[in-house]
């Protein structure tokens, strides 16, 4: 048997092994459980791309595919809210070429998806959250162009963490409660929880805090990402990096989760 041959048959055993093991992971989750809102850190891109050598802008076209990929998976099972953390504020501070190489990508994912038909069937409402003064104005502009056409949507919720800095969040939350004190709007007396959410990025959303909060590439923390709403979140670190994420690593992430007896601090 040729080498050729040999390689065509371990490829269809691996790809048949990886098929049936998809299969047996959706059938182990359970309709009724499914977390409504999912937090995704989107990590290792760039450590995958030393890995492999490769260049920074194929790899981000490669993560951009995986993002795409990510929303149909979450479709697939009734997500409901996904909120995607891309790029925060002090990534800013990246070398400048590989910087304008992520631009590019996001610019163009971004158009994609404004032209994609799955925002319109599936009535899915983007949002962009974060410090979005500061980005490029291409960007901006397409961000505002989708934010407009799907602001009458509430099927889904698609929210793209970009410029985005927990700590800044809440700076903004309290700046705004702070004026409305000076003001004589409120009274310190007023400002609960519920207040304190109506200024967060993620008032528009009917379940802004997420049930799961996922991020690749073996870190363990949450760099700042959403840090009132992820209080009572469950917590899934993968190994895997970014641009090698599969739909059973998705999978196992949501199994993983239905396993969790939630006590919201109790």
């Amino acid at each position: 048997m040729n080498i050729r041959l040999m390689l065509i048959r371990l490829f269809l055993r691996i790809t048949k092994a990886y098929i049936f093991y998809e299969w047996h992971l959706i059938n182990q989750l359970d309709p009724n459980k499914m977390p409504n809102h999912i937090g995704i850190i989107i990590d290792g891109n760039r450590r995958w791309a030393k890995k492999k050598s490769v260049g920074s802008k194929l790899t981000y076209q490669i993560g951009g595919e995986r993002v795409e990929l990510m929303l149909h998976w979450c479709l697939d099972i009734g997500i409901k809210s996904i909120t995607l953390y891309i790029l925060s504020a002090e990534n800013l501070g990246r070398n400048g070429k590989e910087l304008q190489d992520l631009f590019d990508v996001i610019e163009k994912r971004l158009w994609k998806l404004y032209h994609d038909e799955i925002l319109h069937n599936n009535k899915i409402r983007v949002k962009a959250i974060g410090e979005l003064e500061i980005l490029p104005h291409k960007i901006k502009s397409i961000i505002m162009k989708l934010e407009e056409k799907t602001i009458q949507y509430s099927n889904h919720y698609l929210n793209i963490a970009i410029a985005y800095g927990g700590r800044l969040e809440m700076i903004g939350c309290i700046r705004k409660i702070a004026e409305k004190v000076f003001n004589g709007e409120i009274t310190p007396s007023e400002i609960d929880e519920r207040l304190i959410e109506r200024f967060l990025y993620t008032c528009h959303l009917p379940d802004p805090d997420p049930d799961l909060i996922l991020r690749t590439s073996g870190e363990e923390r949450l760099s700042g990402f959403l840090i009132w709403q992820s209080a009572y979140s469950e917590l899934v670190f993968l190994d895997t990096m970014w641009p090698e994420f599969r739909r059973i690593d998705f999978l196992r992430a949501i199994r993983s989760y239905q396993t969790r007896q939630r006590r919201y601090g109790l």
